[in-house]
């Protein structure tokens, strides 16, 4: 396994020396080549390290990880944020593909992280992904715009007014989007439910979610199913038959 030079940007000490003793205990080819307690020094600390991973507290003195960011960018390290932050923020590096620890930092955790950044050190599109985050977050946008979709290739990036339905494939998903080849995701459909607009997406059936702006036609039976706009038949389930009326009443 590859060596991985990290910094730590982090303005709670006892955080830092959790996070110090842990990646050295079980993370042993992480080298922690130093810790600033705040963007400021943290600027200054990745500019004289060039480090391949920085583990990024969220609000700290003097700015925030965001700030850091729109300052460093292009990066050429990856990100793993280390947060005590609401949902709405946790969805947003989900959409992102982009990893975060909650504090307190779970060894279980940490470990999965750690192994996603092996990976995707290979990949190098972290900018991609930080300026989906980064576009995310920007005040003027009430909900989420973007988000990466993991395949075996690399990360696409989609508009998700663009995805018209998702269907399960085993553990993985098929994305169905306006006007695209259909593509296999990494991630389950109970991913994608946990973290799409509940307002734009409705899970219809145990394998299928759709865009609701995509629907076409309602054909009647016990469940009953939709046509959507690319004409593609989605059955829905007796248990969700509600659940989808209630979206346009």
């Amino acid at each position: 396994m590859q060596t991985i030079n990290a910094v730590i940007i982090d303005d709670e000490p006892g955080n830092v020396v959790t996070l110090l003793e842990l990646t050295k205990q079980y993370c042993p080819n992480v080298v922690i080549a130093g810790t600033a307690p705040d963007p400021l020094k943290g600027y200054e600390l990745i500019k004289e390290t060039n480090p391949d991973l920085v583990f990024l507290d969220i609000e700290m003195p003097y700015g925030n990880a965001f700030d850091l960011l729109d300052k460093l960018l292009p990066v050429s390290f990856e990100v793993v944020f280390i947060t005590a932050f609401n949902d709405y923020a946790i969805k947003a590096f989900k959409y992102a593909a982009l990893d975060y620890l909650l504090k307190p930092v779970n060894i279980n955790e940490l470990k999965e992280a750690v192994d996603k950044v092996n990976k995707r050190l290979e990949e190098k599109n972290v900018n991609a992904r930080i300026n989906t985050l980064l576009s995310n977050f920007k005040p003027e946008n009430i909900s989420l715009q973007k988000i990466a979709l993991p395949t075996v290739e690399g990360c696409y990036f989609e508009d998700i007014n663009n995805i018209m339905y998702l269907q399960a494939e085993n553990s993985y998903t098929y994305i169905h989007s306006k006007g695209k080849p259909k593509i296999l995701v990494s991630k389950s459909l109970k991913e994608f439910e946990d973290i799409l607009p509940a307002a734009l997406f409705c899970r219809i059936h145990h394998s299928s979610i759709i865009n609701i702006n995509y629907v076409k036609k309602y054909f009647k039976g016990r469940g009953g199913y939709v046509q959507m706009e690319d004409g593609t038949s989605v059955e829905i389930s007796v248990r969700k038959k509600n659940d989808f009326f209630e979206r346009f009443m």
